[in-house]
């Protein structure tokens, strides 16, 4: 396999530091509000990752941070914890309000086909590990007290921008909302490791530490329970690209100086999601969620597709038509996998082998996943026998998750509801829609009764919406013009 590693700028072949596990580390939320929809499309790009190294063979330990402090409005060290913000937005406890956007973050993955990561561990959890290596950075001089709080000394690297050769004088090159400067830092660059109430009297969670009452920063947390969890080296490590700088940035610098050798091996960035004004933030007000989906009638798992059709390092405009046409080619393609009868002949190996090394190799070069999609078109035009192309699909779905045999198989039981159901032998064939099944089932039903005028306005009704009805003998069949 080859992943493009955002340190080095190529793509490299994938050698994990240890044969027998991979271990991967993925930025969680911060969980001050829900995810939208370009904050998710990192997590299935990630969640794609992790299911190709299983179907691949390898053993996989993948672990997830989730932010309950320290991350503040600004990227870098400044403005309010945005749990904080949270609580205030809503009159509830921090802990409250983490808990339950924690609870709606992973019904979103659910809703998605997300797998939940083997670790999944707060921020607040790990308080002595942060103690731990901060001290050790103390002691190793890369670290000092300023002001009441603790900053890492990024003077004392040989490298800082990993990323990005960044001029050191700009650091405002690639930070979300510029950075403010901190008089008690020495250098522009340097971060927090430790906050105190010197600089948050009203911060909400605080905790004893050798220098003072406080709470840790942001960057220090990923480092802390990556270590905790996976050990002193790291294989992958994935987030959107927008945590690239600062947030990896430093935890590699924390991470190398406190360790003495290197960390992680492979970063994977995700790129983000626009629309046609731009990134999507929350801040802008352009939340789009999971429910606002549901609610506008999309199949969470269409949002998925239309994620999949394109490569994770391109920007993904998103636009309501581009989702009505994943919408559209998701119905499709359930619809065409529906009309497979499953237990038609043996499985043909020798095709089913042939169908899946391409399937991995498409995917194996940096997750292609718009090939990936492809291969189930390839799979649907085979020769073969429809229990071999079932059996595949099912095979890459374990990969590129889009429910497709459950689908299928409730549209097939959908299709014969609407079929046995029908009054007085009336049989309605068409693609396999249970909606448009049900409507030119009535209007069968209306033209039987001479309620001419209620067959005509159904008549109408699925022509506007794209459908041409056709009379047979045995009721009625339909297709989408």
């Amino acid at each position: 396999m080859y992943l493009y590693n955002s340190a080095s700028h190529k793509k490299e072949e994938f050698i994990p530091n240890h044969p027998e596990l991979v271990k991967m580390y993925t930025c969680g939320p911060t969980v001050y509000h829900f995810a939208h929809i370009g904050n998710l499309r990192s997590y299935i790009m990630e969640d794609v990752l992790e299911k190709f190294l299983r179907y691949e063979g390898r053993n996989v330990k993948r672990v997830m941070n989730i932010t309950d402090v320290g991350h503040l409005s600004s990227d870098a060290d400044t403005g309010e914890d945005k749990m904080l913000q949270g609580a205030k937005r809503e009159q509830k406890s921090v802990m409250d309000i983490a808990a339950f956007y924690t609870g709606a973050f992973f019904d979103d993955c659910r809703k998605l086909n997300i797998k939940r990561p083997d670790v999944v561990e707060p921020a607040t959890n790990c308080i002595g590990e942060y103690i731990h290596i901060i001290s050790g950075l103390i002691e190793k001089g890369y670290a000092y007290l300023s002001g009441g709080n603790v900053y890492f000394d990024t003077s004392k690297l040989d490298r800082y921008y990993i990323f990005n050769d960044h001029d050191a004088e700009d650091l405002a090159v690639g930070v979300r909302e510029g950075v403010e400067e901190d008089a008690n830092k020495r250098n522009k660059n340097d971060f927090v490791l430790w906050f105190t109430q010197s600089k948050f009297e009203d911060q909400a969670l605080k905790w004893d530490s050798p220098w003072g009452v406080g709470y840790p920063g942001w960057h220090i947390e990923c480092s802390g329970i990556s270590m905790k969890h996976l050990g002193e080296d790291l294989d992958i490590h994935c987030g959107g690209i927008d945590n690239a700088f600062p947030h990896h940035t430093n935890e590699i610098a924390q991470s190398e100086a406190f360790l003495g050798h290197k960390w992680c091996n492979y970063w994977m960035h995700v790129l983000h999601l626009n629309t046609n004004s731009g990134k999507m933030s929350k801040s802008k007000g352009e939340f789009l969620t999971v429910s606002l989906l549901e609610e506008k009638g999309y199949d969470p798992l269409a949002y998925r597709l239309f994620c999949l059709q394109s490569h994770y390092r391109k920007a993904l405009v998103f636009t309501w038509e581009n989702l009505d046409n994943a919408q559209g080619a998701y119905s499709k393609l359930i619809a065409r996998i529906a009309s497979l009868k499953p237990g038609d002949g043996a499985v043909d190996e020798a095709a089913f082998q042939v169908q899946k090394e391409k399937f991995c190799k498409a995917m194996g070069n940096d997750l292609n996943t718009s090939l990936g999609v492809t291969a189930l078109y390839d799979v649907l035009k085979m020769p073969s026998n429809d229990e071999t192309k079932l059996a595949l699909l099912d095979s890459f779905d374990q990969v590129l998750s889009l429910g497709l045999l459950e689908k299928a198989a409730a549209r097939r039981e959908a299709d014969a509801n609407v079929k046995t159901a029908a009054s007085g032998g009336i049989v309605i064939t068409g693609e396999g829609d249970p909606e448009i099944d049900a409507l030119v089932l009535q209007r069968a039903e209306a033209k039987k009764a001479k309620n001419f005028a209620e067959a005509d306005r159904i008549r109408d009704e699925l022509k506007a919406r794209g459908i041409t009805v056709a009379d047979t003998r045995e009721g009625a069949s339909w297709k989408r013009d």
